[in-house]
């Protein structure tokens, strides 16, 4: 079985198709989704899509692209993050590509997050872009890590050097593979995922993002993280099962108020 460990399936173009996107779960062997909040206005739908059903996961963050939107405190993410479906703070983290100018926000919302995981103990959904630099060096003055005294948590939709996962895992933090891992002009990320360890390792889809091949350029959804697994299997030449296991094991570990 398959775990999508970060999606976005409470997205109106996805929750229109819910039972689609549950049933094309069942016939991939996914046999569990993390929906991943974004913002706090919109939260309440992702919580929902978790008090709903069994097998479906939520977060509680605001994430790095959202300006215009109401910001987060650490009490307001640990009073929320109370809810025993809420098993992760994020998604949070940096993102400098998409945004120019005084980013201090980001910096600080970051912050904010980090010290609610603290107070949780709910582990960290982190996003990077652009910002490896700054996300490191605040993980590190904000004690994320285990090494620091706090739950980590997961790099997703991994994109960074080899030098940023080492420093992430280092942390004690997971380093997540999108279908971007199997696009042909992937390479440099192909090899970071041939070092990643699969004992430090999740797979997701980031849906309806980034679809894998051989869906590229269409709408993803959770199913498609079965895609992901296998392009995994064959760069590292291991059995598909093995990356099954061992990823979904990751994922329980992790967040254990999943388990």
């Amino acid at each position: 079985m398959f775990i999508d460990s970060h999606c976005h399936i409470d997205f109106p173009e996805l929750s229109a198709r819910m039972p689609e996107i549950l049933a094309k779960m069942a016939e991939n062997k996914v046999s569990h989704a993390l929906c991943v909040s974004v913002d706090l206005p919109d939260f309440p739908r992702v919580l929902a899509l978790a008090e709903q059903y069994p097998h479906i996961y939520a977060s509680v963050g605001v994430h790095p692209d959202y300006e215009d939107t109401p910001e987060p405190t650490v009490e307001q993410l640990a009073e929320l993050a109370k809810h025993p479906k809420i098993v992760a703070i994020g998604e949070t983290g940096l993102d400098y590509y998409r945004l120019e100018g005084n980013l201090e926000w980001q910096r600080e919302r970051f912050r904010t997050h980090i010290r609610a995981s603290r107070e949780t103990r709910k582990p960290l959904i982190i996003h990077t872009r652009s910002a490896s630099e700054d996300t490191i060096r605040i993980m590190r003055e904000e004690g994320a890590g285990t090494d620091k005294g706090g739950v980590a948590g997961v790099m997703h939709c991994f994109t960074e050097s080899l030098e940023v996962a080492r420093a992430s895992m280092e942390q004690g933090f997971y380093i997540s593979f999108s279908g971007i891992v199997t696009f042909k002009s992937a390479r440099e990320l192909q090899a970071v995922a041939l070092e990643v360890p699969l004992e430090r390792m999740l797979i997701e889809t980031d849906s309806p993002y980034l679809a894998p091949v051989p869906y590229r350029g269409k709408m993803n959804e959770p199913g498609y993280v079965a895609h992901v697994a296998e392009f995994i299997a064959k760069l590292k030449g291991v059995p598909l099962e093995q990356v099954a296991e061992q990823t979904s094991a990751n994922f329980f570990e992790l967040f254990k108020a999943a388990a």
